[in-house]
């Protein structure tokens, strides 16, 4: 039998919090000096990842449909950029967007709610309107 595989066991030394079930780092068992550990507790932790997930909205079509009227509106200039606080015109690109939603509109037929459906109409309106008023 010398062609036998010899198995192994994995053994798990990590520590785990009673109240979430996450692990826990033991810092003074790693050797850490103090000044990490103070370094590392100040980083952001998971709690706050959530928290800043909980307050975005629900991700569904009309979610979906205000984002990327929103880039049009950022493209045709009024919007100010969330970086910059700039406002600029690109023309190109805000007819991109709403071909995206022509798209969007032409793909999702007969599968849309009522107020999908009144929602995606009247954007799509509202944007073409402005768009052509721009290249006038």
């Amino acid at each position: 039998m010398p062609d036998e595989e010899k198995g192994f066991v994995i053994k798990d030394k990590r520590t785990f919090s009673p109240e979430t079930g996450e692990p826990v780092e033991d810092k003074k068992e790693k050797g850490e000096p103090e000044e990490a550990s103070k370094k590392a507790s100040s980083i952001p932790e998971a709690d706050s990842v959530k928290d800043q997930e909980a307050q975005l909205p629900e991700v569904n079509l009309a979610t979906f449909i205000f984002s990327i009227s929103s880039s049009a509106l950022l493209n045709f200039g009024e919007i100010p950029d969330p970086e910059t606080g700039a406002t600029s015109k690109n023309l190109p690109m805000a007819k991109h967007s709403i071909d995206i939603l022509s798209m969007l509109e032409e793909k999702t037929r007969g599968n849309r709610t009522d107020d999908e459906e009144q929602l995606i109409t009247n954007i799509l309106y509202d944007l073409r309107m402005r768009y052509v008023k721009e290249t006038k």
